[in-house]
């Protein structure tokens, strides 16, 4: 039984893979024209703009930092960060999903074995009577249906364009979050060179104090002078307490971005007092951005299924083929059902055509073109995003290190006003009020370079970003090797 079981479910297969050469109805997908297309090259590139063809340098951009704890950063929060953690089960729903529409295209084959033990009563001859049957069952049943309108095809295609949209989302996610350690890192950075210059000014309108005090003594000085020098030094003190909460705060960041307890971290060593200078990458054309920016390709990802489940939708109009065999043995004894005497088999050809569902088809068909049309708007807004975070990181870039060179400029003037200013107060030439408002430019001029400092990393942090980097470095190497 069980060769010609086999011989059975490979002839019902055979005569339904010869049928299978049908049509795929539905729409082709097409990449849409997006203003990515148009531009021939970013507005605001500037040095920017070198090899289109060359973007090798954007894998990897947080070693730029020549900073080990950066590197370190990474490495952890791909290992531990929750969100990531998700993404990537979402990933692996979506591939389940994938094997799961494979399952449609192959034959439905199924074994069963039952017994039936019933009573019936009937009256015969002006009596009743009664009897007991047993019926045992065994078989084996195929049911194929043939895909001759590219509707399984379609669905299965849906649901593996479905599942590399997932992977490029989880992409994107790791991209963001990557971005989000090394800015970060170059905030609590940026606040530990605060506080140090908050700490720096404490000392230094305390030798102001000192001074005004030692003049106060020697009657050169009225007590104006003292009580002014000693609210400068309690509104500096003032301020260090305002950066140590800022500086925690963002360790707390950091470390539930990590997936750990907040304020468990250890502090992060002063390693990035002078950032490096930042070379130029190449940013290429804003085609480039369609492929390389996994957000806009997990984008088109689902206007491909988008697509695909149109087709799926359309062949609903059309008849299904259904090829069904059943071959199995019936007997009254359990001895019985195995031998060949009592051999039963079936085979059914199912042609099924809807005529009126009342409109649902239809309006499937329609509802399924109105989600290609939202999700073919959503991907063009996507790629004007993308585009426009590429040429803000730009601008933001070169009006940063303008704004920064001019206030070095200034931190260098203020710095001899206010060793200027203090030596001719000392000579009693001028007043107090000129030492503390040079003092106060001072501080203010530091932290301002501090700031734009650390500002012009994390725009450069958002340039690699928006470029949409070769992030995932051993998938390209694997590239690479083929």
């Amino acid at each position: 039984m069980k060769g010609q079981i086999f011989k059975f479910c490979f002839a019902l297969s055979a005569s339904g893979l010869v049928m299978f050469a049908g049509c795929m109805v539905g729409p082709k997908y097409k990449r849409p024209e997006t203003a990515a297309d148009a531009a021939d090259s970013f507005v605001r590139a500037g040095q920017h703009n070198q090899d289109v063809n060359d973007l090798a340098s954007v894998d990897r951009w947080w070693e730029r930092f020549a900073d080990p704890v950066t590197a370190q950063l990474v490495i952890q929060v791909l290992e531990n960060n929750y969100d990531i953690k998700a993404a990537a089960a979402r990933v692996l729903q979506a591939e389940a999903a994938l094997a799961q529409s494979h399952g449609p295209l192959w034959p439905d084959v199924s074994y069963s074995i039952s017994r039936d033990r019933s009573k019936r009563s009937f009256n015969f001859g002006g009596g009743r009577f009664s009897f007991i049957n047993t019926t045992w069952t065994q078989g084996i049943s195929v049911v194929y249906v043939l895909d001759l309108w590219g509707k399984l095809r379609r669905s299965e295609r849906a649901a593996w364009a479905d599942m590399l949209s997932a992977e490029a989302s989880g992409q994107a996610l790791i991209n963001s979050i990557i971005a989000t350690v090394v800015n970060a890192r170059t905030n609590i950075a940026t606040l530990q060179k605060q506080l140090e210059i908050a700490k720096a000014n404490i000392v230094s309108r305390e030798k102001t104090l000192k001074i005004v005090e030692r003049r106060y003594s020697n009657g050169l000085v009225g007590p104006v002078d003292v009580r002014l020098a000693r609210e400068n030094l309690e509104a500096a003190k003032a301020v260090e307490p305002s950066i140590e909460m800022s500086l925690a705060m963002a360790y707390h960041a950091l470390d539930v971005l990590l997936g750990r307890q907040p304020g468990t971290s250890q502090p992060l060593p002063h390693t990035l007092g002078e950032l490096p200078d930042l070379e130029p990458v190449p940013v290429g054309v804003p085609a480039a951005l369609l492929d390389r920016r996994p957000d806009v390709s997990a984008a088109e990802f689902s206007l491909r299924a988008a697509n695909e489940r149109i087709g799926a939708s359309i062949a609903e109009l059309f008849p299904n083929l259904t090829l069904t065999g059943n071959l199995g043995r019936n007997a009254d004894r359990w001895d019985d059902v195995w031998h060949k005497y009592s051999e039963t088999y079936s085979g059914i050809i199912s042609l099924a055509q809807p005529i009126f569902r009342g409109g649902q088809i239809r309006a499937g068909i329609k509802a399924s073109k109105a989600r290609y049309e939202e999700l073919a708007a959503n991907y063009a807004s996507i790629v004007l995003t993308a585009m426009r975070e590429v040429e803000d990181a730009l601008v933001s870039e070169q009006m940063l290190q303008q704004q920064l060179e001019h206030t070095e400029r200034q931190l260098k003037e203020v710095l001899a006003a206010e060793e200027l200013s203090r030596q001719r107060y000392q000579w009693g030439v001028e007043g107090i009020l000129s030492v503390l408002e040079s003092e106060r430019r001072r501080r203010m001029a530091e932290e301002q370079v501090a700031v734009l400092k650390g500002q012009l990393w994390t725009t450069r942090v958002n340039l690699f970003l928006a470029l949409g980097g070769d992030w995932d470095y051993q998938e390209q190497e694997k590239a690479v090797t083929k």
